[in-house]
């Protein structure tokens, strides 16, 4: 699939969300859902939902699956939205170093310093304790968003 794009062509970062919920009433379909009405490509990160659709995207058990199927299309992944526990991050960071993401993101209250220095060295940017939903309406990019 195509990478999203804004009017003026320009390519929109493709958002894996790591711990993405079914359940609308969740933050992290909340988010997902505001981010994908922007024109943003969500892929749907969580093993409990994997093969099923969540915001008419196939859901994948792992960062390195949905990467996997992307670049068959010539597609990638750039920024790893986590909804996960603090304790639960450096395994994701792990992974989006492991398919060249740009970001990590760590959703509001999620703040893990020794996998975003892991992230950092490896190159990635990192946004800690921020919503990407609140970010965005604000205007704030953090390098990633546009």
């Amino acid at each position: 699939m195509a990478h999203s794009s804004d009017r003026k062509g320009i390519r929109k970062p493709v958002i894996a969300v790591v711990g993405i919920s079914k359940r609308p009433d969740r933050p992290s379909h909340d988010v997902s859902a505001y981010m994908q009405r922007q024109g943003y490509r969500i892929v749907a990160v969580n093993p409990q939902y994997a093969g099923q659709k969540i915001l008419n995207e196939i859901c994948f058990a792992s960062l390195t699956e949905a990467a996997q199927m992307l670049a068959a299309s010539g597609d990638k992944i750039d920024i790893v939205n986590c909804f996960r526990r603090a304790q639960d991050i450096p395994p994701v960071v792990d992974e989006a170093i492991s398919i060249a993401a740009t970001a990590v993101w760590m959703q509001q209250g999620i703040i893990n310093e020794e996998a975003a220095a892991v992230a950092r060295e490896a190159g990635l940017i990192v946004i800690m304790d921020r919503c990407i939903k609140v970010e965005h309406a604000l205007g704030n990019s953090h390098a990633v968003l546009w």
